[in-house]
């Protein structure tokens, strides 16, 4: 089957297609026949190198975290799911990825993939919506008529977590650029030119929950700080900066870690299906292209959330 894989650590270059053995799923696994995965900023600082400490893989290794796909094959004792189901998973982060024709993936953390969309597409979902899921609720435990400002908005999480605020009731601001103000401002109360504007100055009254999803400096996460109300959290994902607290008004800052959960994988699925969340897709690019959005997203020319298409789904 075809792959593609990294020998080493190093820039895009060091991705290349090639043919590996097809998997052959053990006990508690199920192989997927890949539709599709997609392109997250923490595949590239895999490849880097930059997080060997927290993320160790073997060489060679398989890229991409999400998949979406059709159970193709059954391990011993796996439960509740048959060959010919669509599913979609966020797979284990040391693990061998779907940047292939066909993966392995734990039967626990698969969850059905929503119907109303294209399969490939539904590889759009798993990490961004988690993280926007576990950040809103998991993390800030959001509810309804709270203030929320989800710093960033404009990113494949921002824009689950404005829809998923907006949906639990609460008011969102969202600080977006020009590229993707008017797609936030569909779903968000307020909409912040952060190119044009200063944050602290635009919001005029105290939030609950800041939401940080942008890769700003220090000080300017520190000073998110002052726009919470006492009692507040910052949840932050920019994960090489520690989240800043207030232990003087009690506003506490959480850095978020973002976990595969198939239950809640399926609920936003399910939102998918009902209406109530939209998956959006910049663009979709075969497999063998792969590298070439590596390139892309290392100099910064990447924009809006990537699907990256097997050739069994083409």
């Amino acid at each position: 089957m075809k792959a593609v894989r990294f020998h080493e650590y190093g820039g895009p270059e060091v991705l290349r297609q090639e043919e590996v053995e097809q998997p052959v799923p053990g006990a508690g696994q199920v192989r997927i026949r890949v539709a599709a995965t997609s392109f997250n900023a923490v595949d590239g600082n895999i490849r880097g190198g930059f997080m060997q400490g927290p993320i160790p893989v073997t060489l060679p290794h398989t890229p991409g975290l999400d998949v979406s796909g059709t159970v193709d094959a059954l391990g011993e004792s796996v439960r509740d799911i048959e060959v010919g189901d669509q599913v979609v998973g966020f797979l284990p982060m040391t693990g061998t990825g779907a940047s292939a024709e066909y993966v392995l993936a734990p039967a626990e953390i698969l969850a059905p993939a929503p119907k109303s969309i294209p399969l490939p597409d539904a590889a759009a979902l798993p990490v961004v919506g988690l993280t926007a899921w576990q950040a809103l609720f998991d993390h800030a435990r959001l509810t309804k008529g709270q203030r929320v400002l989800v710093n960033g908005a404009g990113g494949a999480v921002g824009g689950y977590a404005v829809q998923l605020a907006a949906r639990a009731g609460a008011y969102v601001i969202a600080t977006a650029g020009p590229r993707s103000g008017e797609r936030v401002r569909a779903h968000a109360d307020e909409v912040i030119d952060h190119t044009t504007t200063d944050v602290g100055a635009a919001v005029s009254e105290p939030v609950d929950v800041v939401l940080n999803l942008a890769p700003i400096d220090p000080e300017r996460l520190a000073a998110l700080l002052a726009l919470i109300r006492p009692g507040g959290v910052l949840v932050n994902t920019t994960v090489w900066m520690p989240a800043p607290s207030d232990e003087q008004r009690d506003v506490r800052g959480i850095d978020l870690f973002v976990r595969s959960d198939a239950g809640q994988l399926a609920r936003l699925a399910e939102l998918i299906d009902s209406g109530e969340l939209r998956v959006e897709v910049a663009r979709r690019v075969p497999l063998a292209e792969l590298p070439a959005v590596h390139t892309q997203a290392a100099a910064g020319e990447l924009h809006g959330k990537v699907v990256i298409v097997a050739p069994t789904a083409t």
